[in-house]
C-alpha cells in the first residue's frame, strides 16, 4: 500500500508554511509567493470572458487557440519560432507541465542529472515518475555556475535528461550562454533531452543583463522541452497556468500524459494569461523595477547581519540564498556542517520569522537559507528588525 508515495515528501517549503501558519504575528518570507495582486488589465481581460460566458466549458486539450497563438508571438520576441498548433501545450502550472514532460520522456528507473541547490519539488516529480534524480553541484564560489566536467562524470547508461531552472531558484543565478551551450553539446554527445524551467526568465534587475535559452537553437529543437508559467512574474501563482513547448514529435507524447492529468488547463486561467499577453508588459517592468529595489534592500540589511549571513547578491528571481556562519543558534548536524532545518526552526520559533532550510534544494545547499524578499517592503523590513534584534547581541 502507498508504494507509489512512499519515497516521496511533502515540499519542505510547505512544511514550513504550514509551521508558520501555527504563529498569528509570522512574517514568512518562505514560499515562492509576489508580494503583488495581479495586474488589474489582466483581471479585467477575465471578467470580459465571464461576462461573454466563456470559461464554463474546457478548451482543446493543448489550449485555447488563440491563446497559443498569442504565446508564439510572444515567443518569436525571444527568436524562438514555434507552430502554435503542434508545438505548445498551456498547463496547470509549471509543475504540471514539468510532470507530464518528465512522465512521457522517461521510464521507470532512468536518471535525472539536476544541478543543485535548485527548485526542492523537482526531486519529488522525478521520484513521482519512477526515476532517480541524481545531483550535480554546483560551484557556490564562482557564483553557483556549472561545472561541466562534473556533469560528464555524472553520465550513466541510465541517464536520460537534464534538467535545470534558468534562472535559478533558489540561487538566483543566470547562467551564461557559454556554460548552456555546454550542456547542449553533452545532451547531444550522449543523446539526452534538456529540460529547461524558465519561469523566472522576465526577472531581470540589470538592464544590461539578457537571459539566453537553448530553445532560441533551432538545431535542438528535438531535444528540449522548454517551460514557462505566468505565476511569478504577472502575480499569477493562484491562477495555476503554464506552458511547455518543444518539437511536435514531442509535444505528441506529452500530450497524452497532460490529457490523462488535467484534459486542459482552467479555462478562465487561460484568459487570465491572454490578459498577461496583451496588457502585462508594463506590469512586469514596474515589478521588476520594485524586485530590484526590495533585491537591494535584503542585501543591505544582510550586511547588517554579515557576522550571521554570508551571501552572493542575486542577478534574478526574488530569491536570496546566504551562507549561515556559526553562531549561538546555528547547531552542527552529525558531520559537522551547519544544521540550517534546525537554525530555520529556531528563528520560526523565537521571532515568527519563516525562511526555507538550504538542503530543501539539495545536498550542496546545507547550511543556507533561501529568502523570499519579492513579499511587501513592510513586511521585509518587520521581519529583518526581528533578525536584528535576535542577533544584535552575538
Amino acid at each position: 500500500m502507498f508504494e507509489r508515495t512512499k519515497n516521496l515528501r511533502l515540499s519542505i517549503i510547505k512544511q514550513i508554511e504550514l509551521k508558520a501558519s501555527q504563529y498569528p504575528n509570522s512574517i514568512s518570507l518562505a514560499q515562492g509567493i509576489p508580494g503583488f495582486d495581479t495586474p488589474g488589465g489582466i483581471k479585467r481581460r477575465v471578467e470580459l470572458a465571464l461576462k461573454n460566458k466563456a470559461v464554463a466549458k474546457y478548451s482543446l486539450s493543448p489550449g485555447l487557440s488563440e491563446l497559443r497563438e498569442l504565446i508564439a508571438l510572444e515567443l518569436e520576441k525571444e527568436n524562438i519560432f514555434v507552430d502554435w498548433e503542434k508545438e505548445i501545450i498551456v498547463t496547470a502550472g509549471t509543475i504540471e507541465a514539468i510532470s507530464a514532460s518528465i512522465m512521457a520522456l522517461t521510464s521507470p528507473g532512468d536518471e535525472i542529472l539536476i544541478p543543485e541547490p535548485t527548485y526542492t519539488s523537482y526531486r519529488e516529480v522525478i521520484t513521482l515518475s519512477g526515476c532517480k534524480a541524481i545531483f550535480v553541484p554546483l560551484n557556490e564560489r564562482k557564483g553557483w555556475a556549472f561545472e561541466l566536467d562534473k556533469y560528464e562524470r555524472a553520465i550513466t547508461e541510465k541517464t536520460k535528461a537534464i534538467f535545470y531552472c534558468n534562472p535559478n531558484n533558489p540561487t538566483g543565478t543566470i547562467y551564461s550562454k557559454k556554460d548552456l551551450l555546454g550542456l547542449a553539446k553533452l545532451a547531444q554527445k550522449h543523446n539526452l533531452y534538456l529540460i529547461s524551467d524558465e519561469v523566472y526568465k522576465d526577472f531581470i534587475f540589470d538592464e544590461k543583463e539578457k537571459i539566453f535559452s537553448l530553445a532560441e537553437i533551432p538545431e535542438l529543437r528535438k531535444r528540449l522541452i522548454r517551460i514557462y508559467g505566468f505565476s511569478k512574474a504577472y502575480s499569477m501563482t493562484g491562477w495555476r497556468i503554464g506552458y511547455l513547448h518543444s518539437d511536435s514529435s514531442i509535444v505528441y507524447e506529452i500530450l497524452k500524459v497532460h490529457d490523462c492529468l488535467v484534459t486542459c488547463a482552467p479555462v478562465v486561467s487561460q484568459y487570465a494569461a491572454m490578459g498577461a499577453l496583451e496588457m502585462g508588459a508594463e506590469a512586469v517592468k514596474e515589478f521588476n523595477k520594485k524586485y530590484g529595489t526590495l533585491r537591494d534592500l535584503a542585501c543591505k540589511r544582510l550586511d547588517n547581519l554579515s557576522h550571521i549571513f554570508d551571501y552572493i547578491k542575486p542577478q534574478s528571481t526574488y530569491y536570496i540564498f546566504p551562507k549561515i556562519k556559526k553562531n549561538s543558534l546555528a547547531k552542527l548536524d552529525q558531520q559537522g556542517r551547519i544544521d540550517c532545518w534546525d537554525f530555520v526552526n529556531r528563528v520560526l520559533e523565537k521571532i515568527q520569522v519563516a525562511m526555507v532550510p538550504g538542503s530543501a534544494f539539495g545536498p550542496n545547499g546545507r547550511g543556507h537559507v533561501r529568502i523570499n524578499f519579492g513579499r511587501s517592503r513592510k513586511d521585509l523590513e518587520k521581519a529583518f528588525d526581528r533578525l536584528d534584534k535576535l542577533f544584535q547581541k552575538q
